[in-house]
Formats: C-alpha cells, structure tokens, sequence
C-alpha cells in the first residue's frame, strides 16, 4: 500500500472499490472488472454520520461502514472475528480519460469522513475478458483505493460482533438504513465470484437477520422508524440542511486541494 501515486506510468486510471463502491459506482465509469487486492482485512470498524452520500447514521447515533486494515497491523488486534481471507474481493472501475479530475473530486467529497487516498495493486478476476484489461497489461492494475487507516477520527477497532450488530440494526441516516448497507454489501460481494464471499460481513449479516426477526416476534417497533423525525428536528432548529452542509464539506475540499497543489501532493477522503 501507498498513499503516493505510482511513478511508473499507467495511462488509465482505475479506482477499487469494497464497500458500496461494488454496487454504487462513481460517475464516468466506462469498464468494471471484478477481482481483488491482497495484504488488507475488509472490516466494519469505521464510523459513518454525516449528512452526506452513502452515510448511514446521525450525530447522535453513528452508524458503521467497512474499511481496510492492513493485515500486519489487523494481526495484532484481538478481533473476535479471529481469520479473514487472503483475498479482499471488490471491483476496479476504470474512469473516462477526460473525467478523472471530475470523478476525484467527487470521491473526495462522497469519502470525506475519515477516508484517505492509497494506492494498491488490484488482481482482476481469471475469468475477466481480456479486451476489458489495460492494453498490454501485465500482472495487477495498479488502482486508488480510499481506506479509512486505524489514525483517523472515526476508526472504530475491533467490537464485539453482537454488539455491532445491534448497532447496525439500530442505525439509520441520510443514505438510509445501515442494515441495508450490510446486507447489500452481503449481496454484492457473492455476486462477484463464487470465491468472494467475506465470513465478517456474512456473520455480521446473520447476527442483524437475528435481530430482526427478534424485535419482530417480541412485537417490538422498529427502532429506526422514529430517526427520520428526530434528525429533521434537529436540522431545523440549527437551520441546517444537508445541502448547506454538502456544500460546506465542498468548499473545504476545495480550499484543501488547492494547498496541496501548491505542495504537489493530493487531497485525501
């Protein structure tokens, strides 16, 4: 992994995606190809509130999302869901040629909470039509990659997986129920392959299904049905709304860039 841009020159340009990049792609898109990247554990571990795209809690009740961790550093935690495979499986997508600036810009705003950009090698699958690939391209693609490393505000660290489902279960935010980002994660990854199935996101999946059907037979309410409400108070006695607050988190992308041109080195999300 780098968070620096490769030195050898690659024409194209390609961004990996694991999480809701698999189902959800960016703008611009021309080629998809599935396969994965080595040397990372894919986990729910990252904390997801604001009011933007793909965020799937509130302030006051943060929802959580998958990151990458490196696997050197990921074996010395004590992670109750103790072996990952070797593979992270997700897709490479590759951006129009004239939209790349266009589509970085967006990323950055979309990944903003706590994300930064890397570079990693990205394997695509065997059974990728060879005319999809770079021309003349030999060995792994080399693609961005936004991870959410353990230094950032927002990384989690390990939990118990009970408890995180619960809280998966409980959470909801502007993008919608976190629960629906599980299990659409669930359902993207076994579509890729019949190798890319992820046992942390799998168990995970099980144990909101569980409580589901719990709450359902105790007779209980649905605990996200009153969130909707109680952020829309919340917006309204600030005078805020996701606009202005989307617009806001632009301005500051904006400001960052343009110091980090000057430095020759890229704003991260």
């Amino acid at each position: 992994m780098s968070t620096q841009e490769p030195s050898s020159k690659q024409d194209e340009f390609w961004i990996f995606g694991y999480g809701s990049l698999i189902w959800k792609p960016p703008p611009h898109v021309d080629r998809r190809i599935p396969g994965w990247v080595e040397g990372y554990v894919r986990r729910f571990w990252q904390v997801c509130f604001w009011l933007l795209e793909d965020h799937r809690g509130t302030p006051s009740a943060p929802g959580r999302v998958v990151t990458l961790i490196e696997r050197s550093y990921w074996a010395s935690l004590a992670d109750h869901h103790d072996s990952a495979p070797a593979k992270v499986w997700g897709v490479a997508y590759r951006i129009k040629a004239d939209r790349v600036a266009e589509v970085k810009e967006y990323l950055d705003i979309r990944e903003i909470n706590g994300y930064t950009i890397h570079w990693t090698p990205f394997h695509p699958a065997s059974d990728v039509d060879p005319a999809l690939l770079p021309p003349e391209q030999k060995g792994p693609i080399q693609t961005l990659v936004y991870i959410g490393t353990p230094d950032n505000a927002q990384f989690a660290g390990p939990q118990d997986p009970q408890d995180l489902a619960e809280h998966i279960y409980r959470s909801k935010g502007p993008s919608g129920l976190n629960r629906d980002y599980l299990w659409g994660l669930e359902k993207a990854l076994y579509e890729l392959s019949p190798e890319s199935g992820d046992e942390h996101v799998k168990d995970l999946s099980n144990r909101v299904r569980a409580v589901a059907a719990r709450y359902k037979s105790e007779g209980k309410a649905d605990p996200t049905d009153k969130i909707d409400t109680a952020t829309e108070i919340s917006i309204k006695a600030s005078g805020t709304t996701e606009a202005t607050i989307h617009d806001e988190h632009h301005r500051q992308f904006r400001r960052a860039a343009s110091v980090d041109e000057q430095e020759e080195t890229e704003k991260t999300s």
